[in-house]
């Protein structure tokens, strides 16, 4: 079993389209305006692991029980992974140790050190 004690953040990253793009202007403008997070910059073109846009919102631990939710019944029909920040791998972070909201997304797991596509 895996301590939760590991985990020093989590991560969400909602995906877009640029059709959709619009439509996570607005999460992410109601995300800032309601918790404490840090949301990164826009990648309009996919990065890392991430097939496809998206934005990344890091929070606390504090701030899952409150964000999750919220998400689970705002995110207008946008996918989104959330995953734990722990010291194992950033590879079982964004597998193992993950969740989608909305149509789960084949990650580009060859990104990562050390794994072969």
């Amino acid at each position: 079993m895996v301590d939760t004690s590991r985990i020093d953040e989590f991560h969400a990253h909602v995906y877009y389209d640029k059709g959709t793009r619009q439509g996570a202007g607005r999460l992410r403008e109601a995300i800032s305006g309601r918790f404490e997070v840090e949301i990164g910059s826009w990648h309009d073109e996919p990065v890392g692991p991430h097939p496809q846009a998206m934005y990344l919102v890091s929070f606390g631990a504090d701030q899952f029980q409150q964000l999750v939710p919220w998400l689970m019944l705002n995110r207008d029909r946008l996918t989104i992974l959330v995953h734990a920040q722990t010291d194992e791998s950033s590879y079982r972070d964004h597998t193992d140790f993950a969740m989608w909201l909305g149509q789960a997304l084949d990650l580009r797991l060859e990104s990562f050190e050390g794994v072969k596509s």
